[in-house]
């Protein structure tokens, strides 16, 4: 079977209403900030000033459109990442400003949306959607500790969580050790 390479010939650059066009059926296919969806465009302009100029106009007709939002991206991001992946709120906040949502809208997004959740309840509905059971030794405890700290909760709320499991207090012990090993050298997990 023979494969066909896509054609070496450039595409044609956009002009603001082919542009627009194209950014109306990307966010049909996938929720986007504005910064994600500069990204996106940036590729279909001719470089320089010229695009960047057709890319402003386009930001601004969407906007004018209601078809691009960040309060409403970030609003609904981070509902859906509580409702349905039940994440914590640091790790849908390092995601929102991955994808390049101002850090005050962030904030109060995350406000909004956690300042009444109880974290605990919400890392072990995660705990639950993940089917991860309680751990019988050390690797096993570890390992669900590294999975909370990904999900975003606070490593307060994860040593409540074990120690609700019975974990011994040694292998805690051994835990904090290691994470004390891990904030001297730098890594931020």
């Amino acid at each position: 079977m023979m494969f066909q390479r896509k054609s070496s010939k450039s595409r044609a650059f956009l002009n603001e209403n082919g542009l627009y066009d194209y950014a109306v059926k990307a966010l049909g296919r996938n929720m986007r900030t504005e910064v994600g969806l500069r990204r996106l465009m940036q590729m279909r302009v001719e470089p320089g000033e010229r695009g960047e100029a057709v890319i402003n106009a386009t930001i601004a007709r969407l906007k004018e459109h209601g078809y691009l939002n960040d309060a409403a991206f970030a609003e609904t991001y981070a509902r859906l990442r509580q409702e349905n992946e039940k994440l914590g709120s640091r790790r849908v906040r390092q995601d929102l400003k991955l994808k390049g949502v101002n850090a005050d809208l962030v904030e109060e997004t995350l406000e909004a949306r956690y300042g009444a959740t109880d974290e605990e309840a919400l890392a072990r509905q995660h705990l639950e959607r993940k089917r991860i059971k309680k751990p019988t030794n050390e690797k096993e405890t570890a390992r669900v500790m590294r999975r909370l700290v990904t999900a975003g909760f606070s490593t307060s709320v994860i040593y409540k969580i074990l120690r609700n499991w019975n974990v011994p207090d040694e292998t805690l012990a051994a835990l904090e050790t290691i994470n004390a090993d891990d904030s001297e050298s730098g890594s931020d997990s």
